[in-house]
C-alpha cells in the first residue's frame, strides 16, 4: 500500500489535493490537465503512449475508473506512471464521471475514496509498485500460453480447411453479381446505426454489393438498403428481412448440416448452404466476396488486429485471422473508407470556397469599374477593356 501524505495549503482535509480533470476518451479534460492535476482516465491495460501523454501533463493523481493492468497482457504503462511520481487508484468505477464536473476542485485520501470538494463520489484502489510488477509477471506468461494455443489452433485450421483457403473448395455459387464490384460486408456492431449513415454517400456513389451478416441484415432492412446476399443462421433473422429479395447462405458444418435451415423451409424460401469448420457468418461473407471476385471489401463491423488477438476478443479467432489474410489488400475496415471520403470531400469544399472566392474578386473588379468612370456603367466597362486591350497590344510591338 502505497502512503499519500500530501497535505493541501488550503484545506486540512488529508489526502492529495488537485483539480479534477475528466481525462477520459469522452471528456475534454486532457486539453486542460496541468502540473498537480488529478486525472481521470479510462484504460484498461494502460499502454506506454497513454501513459506518456499523461507524464507529460504531470498529474498529481491518475484514477483509472478501469484496471491499470487486466492480466491479458503485459504493459508498462502502469509502471511509467510510478516511476514519474505519480499516485495511481484503479477501479474507481464508470459511475464517478457522473458525479464531478471537469475543472472542481477535489481530493484523494490515502485510502484511494475520491472527493469532488467535500463529497465523496466513489473509491478505488491504491497501486503500488510490487502489484504491478507482478501482474506484468503474470500478464508476460498469461500471453504466452493464450498465443500457443492460439496458433495451435490456427494450425489445426489450416489442416481441415485447405482446400477452402487456398481454391475455395465448398463455397456456393450464389448467383450475385459481385465479380469486379465493391463488396459491403455488414456485421453486428452496436455502432451499426450510426456507421451505415455515415456510410450513405458512400453507397450511393459506389453501389457496392451489400451482404447482411446474421442480425446485421435486419439493421440494414430497416435502414432502406437493399441486400443482395444474407449470411447467417435464419433464426436470428426476421422473416420479413429473409423474404426481402436477398439470396440466402447458410453457415452448415462440414457434414452440412445447417442451423436454422427448418426454418427456411416454414418460410418457403430457396436457399444454399456454405459447410465451413467456421461457425463465423462475417468469415464465409469474406470468403464469398473474395472467391467470386470482389475488387474491393469493406468490412463493418468489429474489426480484427493484434490487440484483439492479444486479448482474445471474440472476433479474433484463428479462422478469421487466416480468413482476412486470405482477402489480403483487398479488405479495408470502414473507418478506413470514412476518413478517405471526409479527407476528398474536404479537399473538394476547398476547391469550392477557393472558386468562390475568386468569383467575388471578379465581381468586385466588375462592380469598381463600371461605377468608377464618367459614363453610365456599360460604357465605363467598355472603356476599362478597351484602355486594357490597347495596353497589351502596346507589350508586343
Amino acid at each position: 500500500m502505497v502512503g499519500m501524505s500530501l497535505f493541501s495549503r488550503s484545506s486540512d482535509q488529508p489526502g492529495t489535493h488537485g483539480v479534477l480533470r475528466d481525462c477520459t476518451p469522452h471528456g475534454k479534460g486532457f486539453r486542460r490537465l496541468h502540473d498537480g492535476d488529478i486525472a481521470v482516465i479510462d484504460s484498461p491495460d494502460l499502454s506506454r503512449r497513454e501513459a506518456q501523454r499523461l507524464i507529460d501533463a504531470n498529474p498529481a493523481v491518475v484514477v483509472n475508473i478501469a484496471s491499470y493492468s487486466t492480466g491479458t497482457i503485459p504493459n508498462y504503462g502502469p509502471q511509467m506512471l510510478l516511476d514519474a511520481g505519480m499516485i495511481l487508484v484503479e477501479d474507481a468505477g464508470a459511475e464517478i464521471l457522473d458525479s464531478f464536473r471537469d475543472g472542481k476542485k477535489g481530493r484523494v485520501d490515502e485510502d484511494g475514496a475520491i472527493f469532488a470538494g467535500e463529497r465523496q463520489i466513489g473509491e478505488g484502489s491504491i497501486v503500488d509498485r510490487e502489484a504491478v510488477e507482478a501482474s506484468f509477471v503474470e500478464a508476460q506468461q498469461s500471453l504466452v500460453d493464450h498465443m500457443e494455443a492460439y496458433f495451435g489452433n490456427t494450425i489445426q485450421f489450416i489442416h481441415s480447411e485447405s482446400p477452402l483457403l487456398i481454391d475455395g473448395v465448398g463455397i456456393p455459387d450464389t448467383g450475385a453479381s459481385i465479380d469486379g464490384r465493391v463488396a459491403l460486408v455488414v456485421s453486428p456492431d452496436p455502432n451499426l446505426v450510426e456507421k451505415l449513415a455515415r456510410l450513405k454517400p458512400f453507397i450511393r456513389e459506389q453501389r457496392p454489393v451489400i451482404i447482411g451478416v446474421a442480425e446485421a441484415a435486419d439493421v440494414l432492412a430497416e435502414a432502406g438498403l437493399d441486400m443482395d446476399l444474407i449470411v447467417g443462421n435464419p433464426s436470428d433473422i426476421g422473416a420479413d428481412t429473409l423474404r426481402g429479395g436477398a439470396r440466402v447462405v447458410l453457415p452448415a458444418e462440414p457434414d452440412g448440416h445447417a442451423a436454422g435451415l427448418e426454418r427456411i423451409q416454414d418460410l418457403g424460401i430457396g436457399a444454399m448452404t456454405f459447410p465451413a469448420a467456421t461457425d463465423s457468418a462475417t468469415d464465409l461473407a469474406i470468403l464469398l466476396a473474395d472467391f467470386h471476385g470482389a475488387e474491393l471489401i469493406v468490412n463493418v463491423g468489429p474489426a480484427l488486429d493484434l490487440d484483439a488477438v492479444f486479448s482474445d476478443a471474440e472476433q479474433a479467432t484463428p479462422a478469421a485471422l487466416l480468413t482476412r489474410a486470405k482477402a489480403g489488400a483487398k479488405l479495408v475496415d470502414s473507418e478506413a473508407v470514412l476518413r478517405l471520403s471526409a479527407s476528398r470531400s474536404g479537399s473538394g469544399g476547398a476547391w469550392a470556397w477557393a472558386l468562390l472566392g475568386i468569383l467575388v474578386a471578379i465581381l468586385v473588379i466588375v462592380l469598381l469599374v463600371g461605377l468608377g468612370g464618367d459614363g453610365a456603367f456599360v460604357e465605363n466597362l467598355i472603356n476599362t477593356w478597351n484602355t486594357i486591350a490597347l495596353t497589351v497590344q502596346s507589350w508586343f510591338k
